[in-house]
């Protein structure tokens, strides 16, 4: 979602304007910043890290780095409108307010690809390599949901200043909601039981390398390793356009963030354009 302040918005993942390519960049001179995860808040209880995140970079009370880690989310965003569903103090529920200005809308993808290799780091370092990025970028383990993603973008006059990052990783939780398809969680993958805001300030670490390889201007390479550990590439999977569900085989995303397919009604997909059956 993007915020132009004071008030109008649109879903970030949209169509992207394509005249343009999101690899023409330079690399950005480095601008000393705090790490991603500096300074790190703790929450007791928030209706959404990421609505609290924009609250106060509207109150000038935000700064690069910052991370908001919520013990308890009453009212927690997904991707296109969806809530996030997560058990009290059991999980990883963080936003994280990160400074975009090096980037323009066109590159906001590469903003996503960024971010969900954070997060398959992250994972592959705790669950192993069984662990795959779902398009757009949700965070799979075989086949089941780890962790989902939701960037909301910031616009002041025409720069994109922030993005908000908000990340949901399911760590101690055993029992989901019903609603849920196929959660899963780190305690079920491992038998362990793990410290939720230990493992945050350690994702955190995993972002801020993932986001200085992208001010380097490494847009190109992140891609082309998003797309090596792509859910279900190579795979005949089934997909629903509207009201028809049809088979198509999954050959990897490109830079303007389409789902590129073969075998199917049409050779790529928009995000939002098509769901997964």
């Amino acid at each position: 979602m993007r915020y132009i302040l004071p008030q109008s918005y649109f879903i970030f993942g949209s169509k992207n304007n394509t005249s343009l390519s999101p690899f023409s960049i330079n690399k950005v001179p480095d601008t000393i910043f705090s790490p991603i995860g500096t300074p790190f808040l703790e929450l007791i209880e928030v209706a959404s890290t990421n609505s609290y995140a924009i609250e106060m970079i509207q109150a000038n009370l935000a700064e690069h780095g910052i991370t908001y880690f919520a013990h308890a989310q009453t009212a927690g965003k997904g991707q296109r409108g969806k809530q996030w569903l997560t058990e009290p103090g059991s999980n990883i529920i963080i936003s994280c307010v990160i400074d975009t200005s090096f980037l323009t809308i066109n590159h906001q993808f590469s903003f996503s690809v960024c971010v969900a290799l954070a997060c398959k780091d992250f994972l592959t370092r705790h669950a192993g390599e069984e662990t795959a990025i779902k398009w757009p970028n949700d965070i799979y383990w075989r086949d089941r949901k780890a962790a989902g993603i939701l960037i909301e973008t910031i616009i002041r006059g025409q720069e994109w200043q922030w993005a908000v990052v908000g990340i949901g990783m399911n760590i101690n939780q055993t029992a989901f909601s019903p609603e849920l398809k196929n959660p899963v969680s780190l305690k079920q993958i491992t038998g362990k039981t793990f410290d939720a805001v230990t493992l945050s300030k350690e994702l955190c670490a995993c972002l801020e390398t993932r986001y200085q390889q992208l001010k380097q201007g490494n847009h190109k390479e992140q891609l082309e390793e998003y797309n090596r550990h792509l859910f279900r590439r190579n795979e005949k999977v089934h997909l629903r356009k509207g009201n028809i569900t049809f088979e198509a085989t999954i050959k990897g995303v490109n830079e303007h963030g389409q789902l590129l397919v073969d075998d199917a009604i049409q050779d790529s997909f928009e995000f939002g354009e098509v769901g997964w059956v």
